[in-house]
């Protein structure tokens, strides 16, 4: 396994669906994010207030569900809890859907915040089985202000030391923090566009933002 490939919850379904079917064959995991399902999540809490855990944990639940159902659309991945079935699918030639609650309710490292998503986790789950870790979003990469806004440019490369300082971007906010912890780069790319990703994982150059320790 070389890469893992978190997938933005944002493409779900059909763009996901697509990404996936492009990426079978490829040495990689996905690990798809909580989408609406989070989000919603995340409007309750704002609402009613839940403990951090509690948000935490529903969250990474969001993550499973839109997994399972990421595979269910794609006859060549298959959905799995660990990172043993993880490797065992790869080598059966499939692309492996981790679910990530069962191995995070064992190994518990990361903060229980919403600055702290399904990013953050695939950094973890990167370092855990030394791979390269592609995070893969709705947008070209990371901008220099919201992309929707006008002026805003899209930088090809920045440091992580220097993102600590640029808040919830399209990635999260504790992500830069974990990659200078775990000594891991990462590149950010548009999920609309699989043949992007497929040139980064190819060491070929694409539309992207790098971003370095």
């Amino acid at each position: 396994m070389e890469w893992v490939v978190k997938l933005g919850g944002s493409l779900f379904p059909e763009d996901a669906i697509r990404f996936c079917k492009a990426l079978i064959g490829k040495k990689a995991l996905i690990i798809c994010g909580g989408g609406e399902l989070a989000n919603k999540i995340r409007e309750y809490d704002e609402e009613i207030k839940f403990s951090d855990t509690a948000a935490h944990k529903t969250a990474i639940l969001c993550m499973d569900i839109l997994g399972i159902l990421l595979a269910d659309k794609i006859e060549e991945a298959e959905a799995v809890y660990s990172l043993e079935n993880a490797k065992k699918v790869l080598n059966e030639g499939k692309l492996p859907v981790l679910l990530p609650s069962k191995l995070l309710k064992y190994i518990d490292p990361l903060k229980h915040s919403w600055n702290v998503t399904s990013d953050s986790i695939s950094v973890y789950i990167s370092w855990l089985l030394k791979t390269k870790i592609l995070i893969v979003t709705n947008v070209d990469g990371i901008y220099t202000k919201e992309p929707s806004n006008d002026g805003a440019k899209l930088i090809k490369d920045i440091t992580a030391k220097k993102l600590l300082n640029f808040g919830e971007t399209s990635v999260d906010e504790n992500l830069p923090e974990l990659l200078l912890k775990y000594r891991l780069n990462c590149y950010v790319v548009n999920g609309k566009y699989p043949e992007r990703a497929i040139s980064i994982i190819e060491g070929k150059s694409s539309r992207h933002t790098f971003i370095g320790v």
